[in-house]
């Protein structure tokens, strides 16, 4: 199957003419979205479970290939275009829209994640400077918005494996999904800028940021996003 087209990803008949939007064609056969929501849920969290306990290994480059390999590792149950960058643009709820897909954008923005990553030395942060500079990098990822589904989740893993080169572990259990939903829309560039602005954020990190207990990692509940 290729996904060259908006309407390629969903099952024809599950389109709503109004929205545009159906139900995703997955590996389950699942046509029903409700359903969908809940199977993939349970698979992509176990498969999470996975990767922050250390059980798998991808390799930690911080960049496009980093986001790719935890994509794929978490949607490979549920999606055969898993670890696949999306074909088309997105916008959900922001008139200016995530990263352009015809533009390069998408690579851009990974590719200076990965300079604001490997650029910092984050073992040495307290913990305000610690939510700061993870916020930016958050910012930056979301913006990015590299997959068609499943960014939340991505995103989240990605930025746990930021923070083991630190003395902090990200809680996001802490936060409520709204909030940090609603965060994380307003961190997005203003209209005709490339920079995202990380400052809604900020405070979300300084409350999912929590010190790192030896001897494991503190892991947040798996929020949809």
């Amino acid at each position: 199957m290729t996904f060259d087209t908006w309407e390629s990803y969903f099952y024809p008949e599950t389109i709503d003419p109004v929205t545009g939007v159906g139900t995703l064609r997955n590996i389950l056969g699942e046509h029903d979205g409700a359903a969908l929501a809940r199977r993939e849920y349970v698979r992509t969290s176990a498969r999470a479970e996975q990767l922050l306990r250390g059980e798998v290994a991808i390799p930690k480059t911080y960049d496009g290939e980093h986001l790719r390999a935890i994509h794929r590792y978490l949607f490979q149950d549920v999606y055969s275009w898993a670890g696949e960058y999306r074909t088309v643009n997105i916008f959900k709820g922001t008139p200016r829209g995530f990263a352009d897909i015809t533009t390069g954008e998408v690579d851009r923005y990974l590719s200076e994640v990965h300079e604001l990553v490997t650029g910092e030395q984050w073992g040495r942060l307290d913990h305000e400077e610690f939510a700061g500079r993870a916020a930016r990098v958050f910012a930056y990822v979301n913006q990015a918005h590299p997959f068609r589904e499943g960014n939340g989740r991505t995103s989240k893993v990605f930025m746990e494996h930021v923070a083991e080169q630190s003395g902090f572990t990200l809680d996001f259990a802490r936060v409520d999904p709204e909030v940090w939903n609603n965060a994380s829309m307003l961190s997005g560039p203003d209209l005709g800028k490339h920079p995202p602005v990380p400052d809604s954020l900020v405070p979300v990190f300084q409350a999912v940021t929590v010190e790192r207990r030896s001897g494991g990692v503190d892991k947040g509940d798996d929020q949809r996003h």
